[in-house]
């Protein structure tokens, strides 16, 4: 079935490029890579874990995108909203929704694009100044959900 909307996805957490991560190989299997991207927002330390928020302005969170194959488009999209607890048959409220954002590539070409975005406030929580998962303090990154 193909996907309502765009197909491709934004990454920006413990989704990106990790071959030691077992949610990489879903989108290694069946996505193919488009390259390093971006989104207007701020990234957020959760513990393990960060959170995106979206906000029109200079400050950006890095991350890859992909384009998932329409023929794999619900089986991806499935596993990855279980990952990230976002099915109809998760507690409510969410802690992530699957949005719509605007993603930059390096070449500076913008493309609609999914990606999982934080959804409840983020006063109090501790912001990842670079914008990059990657580069955030390594006891952040070491562990996984």
């Amino acid at each position: 079935m193909r996907p309502h909307g765009p197909t491709q996805l934004f990454v920006y957490g413990t989704l990106r490029s990790d071959p030691s991560h077992e949610m990489f190989h879903i989108l290694a299997r069946h996505a193919k890579f488009l390259g390093e991207a971006r989104v207007a927002g701020r990234l957020f330390d959760l513990g393990e874990y960060p959170g995106m928020v979206l906000q029109p302005n200079d400050n950006h969170v890095k991350g890859e995108l992909y384009d998932v194959r329409p023929e794999h488009w619900n089986q991806v999209i499935q596993q990855l909203d279980q990952y990230e607890g976002c099915t109809d048959g998760d507690p409510e409220p969410h802690e992530y929704r699957r949005e719509i954002v605007q993603a930059e590539l390096s070449n500076g070409r913008t493309v609609d694009a999914w990606a999982y975005v934080l959804n409840r406030p983020a006063a109090g929580l501790v912001e990842i100044p670079s914008g990059d998962y990657l580069s955030a303090p390594a006891p952040l990154r070491s562990q996984s959900r």
